[in-house]
């Protein structure tokens, strides 16, 4: 069955459903190795803001010290919900709520960061140079916010205008440059950061192959060990194999010997 199918689906037995809470809760995939995104997706089209607040509150408890309490897998699927139905909102003119899943961008829960990248890109669909302006914005930002701007904007179906496919390169450039000038590197949010550069320049680099691939060869030339990382997890990404399986040999020996 197809992803809109399983979406269509899931919509008409949401609407149906007598509690649409513990729905979620059954049908999370979760815990498991994925969470179920097209239900998360069909609960952020047929919710409202009331419903998707009620769904991010049963996800993100705070304890005593304000910090998420360890829920379970199944509620931080709710808060999943609740922050791609906010973006599904954003999309549709409720730029107000920007503040708040910028907010929800530095949970220290993975899937709910996640989430805020997807509810990102809820609003690229419906208007990618508005997401475009946001991640140049959020690229001068903490770091965990940086990465939401750069996963939100390395989506290949966001890039298939050349100008929105060039100046994401320019946003991954940017947001490597200023982890390259950090003085924080033993954190969480630099490895998050630092593992999200790790697939993004890839992406981007296919949008935009002669921006990106000139502006990726550049970095091969930092001394720069985390930056060395990025550039060689990136070479080992199949989609530029396929884009110029030459190019990515002869940076990847240049990377070596620049190791030596």
């Amino acid at each position: 069955m197809s992803p809109d199918q399983k979406m269509k689906d899931y919509r008409r037995d949401l609407e149906a459903a007598t509690d649409q809470v513990e729905y979620l809760r059954a049908h999370s995939g979760l815990p498991g190795p994925r969470g179920n995104l097209e239900l998360m997706q069909a609960a952020a089209d047929i919710g409202d803001e009331l419903r998707f607040r009620h769904w991010l509150s049963l996800g993100s408890r705070l304890g005593t010290s304000g910090v998420p309490e360890a829920a379970a897998p199944t509620d931080e699927f709710l808060a999943m919900c609740g922050i791609v139905g906010l973006g599904r909102l954003v999309a549709e003119g409720r730029r107000d709520l920007l503040t708040e899943l910028r907010s929800q961008a530095c949970d220290p829960r993975w899937r709910v960061r996640e989430g805020v990248a997807m509810a990102l890109q809820r609003l690229g669909d419906a208007d990618v140079g508005s997401l475009l302006a946001i991640a140049r914005a959020w690229a001068e930002a903490e770091p965990y916010v940086q990465r939401a701007a750069i996963a939100a904007i390395s989506e290949p179906r966001l890039l298939r205008d050349p100008d929105i496919a060039r100046s994401a390169v320019d946003v991954v450039d940017r947001v490597t440059t200023l982890l390259a000038a950090s003085k924080f590197r033993r954190t969480d949010e630099f490895r998050v950061l630092r593992q999200a550069l790790a697939y993004c320049w890839s992406v981007v680099v296919v949008g935009s192959p002669s921006h990106g691939k000139k502006l990726m060869e550049r970095w091969l030339d930092s001394g720069d060990a985390d930056v060395h990382r990025i550039m060689r997890e990136n070479l080992k990404k199949a989609r530029l194999t396929r884009l110029d399986p030459e190019w990515v040999v002869r940076l990847g020996a240049r990377l070596e010997r620049g190791l030596r």
